[in-house]
């Protein structure tokens, strides 16, 4: 459990990968015309983005509860889900917020970073595990 914070961090960038392959390759098309549709729908291009990361962060949770569930952590698993989808969240929305132009390896190593001195505080802190 001392290395939990570890394990997050690296199955979200996992997760993040699997993300990039499914969207990007095999559903590309889908996706190109899914951004369409909410781009009509909510009619300006900060909200489609911001849908985009929700909808990204609802995958991670997805992906890192069911793996974190199935490692046995019971409920705790859905609290980790949780915060890595919103600490996965806002290091892309600072990441793009701030212009930052990194390359691939850059990006992975931005969030692989920030997330896991993210999840080292919240052991720390004392949160159950």
């Amino acid at each position: 459990m001392e290395i939990l914070w570890f394990y997050i961090a690296v199955f979200l960038a996992v997760s993040d990968e699997i993300h990039s392959r499914i969207m990007w390759g095999l559903f590309a098309d889908f996706y190109i015309l899914l951004a369409g549709v909410i781009k009509e729908s909510v009619a300006s291009n900060i909200r489609l983005w911001i849908v985009h990361e929700g909808l990204e962060a609802l995958f991670h949770f997805v992906v890192l509860s069911l793996v974190f569930l199935a490692a046995g952590l019971g409920l705790v698993a859905l609290e980790i889900g949780i915060l890595a989808a919103l600490i996965h969240m806002t290091v892309d929305m600072y990441h793009e917020y701030s212009g930052i132009e990194l390359n691939p390896l850059g990006h992975r190593c931005l969030h692989f970073t920030i997330e896991s001195i993210f999840f080292i505080l919240v052991f720390a802190a004392g949160v159950p595990t």
